[in-house]
């Protein structure tokens, strides 16, 4: 009966599994982060290296230094002198997740600080381990 029709029965049909639409970007975004490989086997950001490569020597360092190093990289000539105040918030954030790792030290007043809990002047250290 259905065949002169070109299609099949309903008790016929094959329903796919229901997969659900990602309809935000914050999402897409949360999707994307569960279904990533784990942090270390991923590319590092940029601005990790730079923080390593200031503390490398073992000095403290202010984390100032290292965004006007990452601006001088990056800034065209025509950018303002104070360009460099844009990578401290990505400078912050980076050293808190290294700290959390254990390849770095955040210092404030002179004694080593909680990452999740520390406000003000800083500077970034190089953990003894690292």
């Amino acid at each position: 009966m259905f065949e002169q029709y070109g299609c099949a029965p309903l008790a016929i049909i094959r329903l796919q599994p229901y997969k659900r639409q990602i309809s935000t970007h914050a999402e897409a975004s949360d999707e994307k982060r569960r279904q990533s490989t784990h942090p270390s086997e991923t590319e590092e950001d940029p601005v990790v290296g730079y923080i390593l490569r200031a503390v490398s020597s073992g000095r403290d360092v202010a984390p100032q230094e290292i965004a006007r190093a990452i601006a001088a990289d990056r800034a065209k000539s025509t950018a303002p002198k104070d360009f460099w105040r844009k990578y401290m918030t990505a400078v912050r954030q980076q050293a808190i997740f290294l700290a959390r790792a254990g390849r770095l030290q955040i210092i404030r007043k002179g004694e080593i600080a909680d990452p999740d809990d520390f406000k003000g002047l800083y500077k970034l250290r190089k953990a003894p381990s690292d």
